[in-house]
């Protein structure tokens, strides 16, 4: 497919952000199914999180061909939640959808997953992808079902695996976030405290294409269980109004 930025009012209703950092080798086939899976004009917006790779070459040789796609670069690294929270605000469309750069997330379902919100009405904010058949190892797998059932008990957030880089959410209420480095873990439940309902999509799942994965157990056990202190402090605290005119 070749796709166009605009739609019929100059801009696109999606933009797909994705934030990656040391992934050669996993992009260019990354953008190519992207491009497959959608039927409607979308931007394609990559934020370079200071990979020192040959990843910023590959997305610039890319982007010389699609008109539609904008690579945004940190001097830096600075997390995923950062990379993301660049993208989101350079976004266009009013639509978000997200996604990881290494191969394990199929583009596949994200037009079914823009679907599900648009089917859903302004009440819903976002829609989380659920992986099925996941290629992690048996520790990693058991590790993500005891970090999501602690998280589901404490959080109320409507969906059994953030962890899942598959998202799609309304772009006016992402960006109202509260913004930390952590912030793609919790999203659902820090949308759901504005007020808005979650919906979910099975996936399946895949393994990374190359390279290894930038996280590890324990360098995110600890800031994980802060977070989600943190989080869950926020989800008290908030009240969200009715206003009647």
């Amino acid at each position: 497919m070749t796709s166009t930025l605009a739609g019929d009012a100059g801009t696109p209703r999606l933009s797909v952000v994705i934030a990656v950092k040391n992934e050669a080798g996993n992009v260019t086939p990354l953008i190519e199914e992207i491009d497959a899976a959608f039927k409607e004009p979308f931007e394609l917006i990559f934020v370079n999180d200071g990979s020192t790779d040959t990843t910023p070459q590959e997305l610039a040789a890319a982007a010389r061909t699609r008109p539609y796609m904008r690579v945004i670069t940190h001097a830096n690294s600075c997390g995923k939640s950062a990379g993301m929270d660049t993208g989101a605000r350079r976004a266009r469309g009013d639509i978000l959808i997200m996604l990881d750069g290494d191969g394990q997330n199929n583009p596949t379902y994200l037009p079914q997953m823009v679907r599900v919100l648009d089917e859903g009405g302004p009440r819903v904010g976002m829609v989380q992808g659920e992986r099925q058949g996941r290629k992690d190892t048996a520790f990693k797998r058991f590790q993500s079902r005891t970090a999501n059932r602690v998280r589901r008990a404490l959080l109320n957030d409507d969906t059994r695996d953030t962890g899942c880089g598959l998202k799609v959410v309304r772009r006016h209420i992402y960006v109202a976030l509260p913004m930390f480095d952590g912030l793609h873990r919790f999203t659902p439940a820090l949308v759901k405290r504005e007020g808005y309902e979650i919906r979910t999509l099975p996936v399946v799942d895949r393994a990374r294409w190359h390279g290894v994965s930038n996280y590890g157990f324990w360098n995110r056990l600890w800031v994980g269980i802060a977070d989600l202190l943190g989080v869950w402090w926020l989800i008290r605290r908030r009240r969200v109004p009715q206003v009647v005119e």
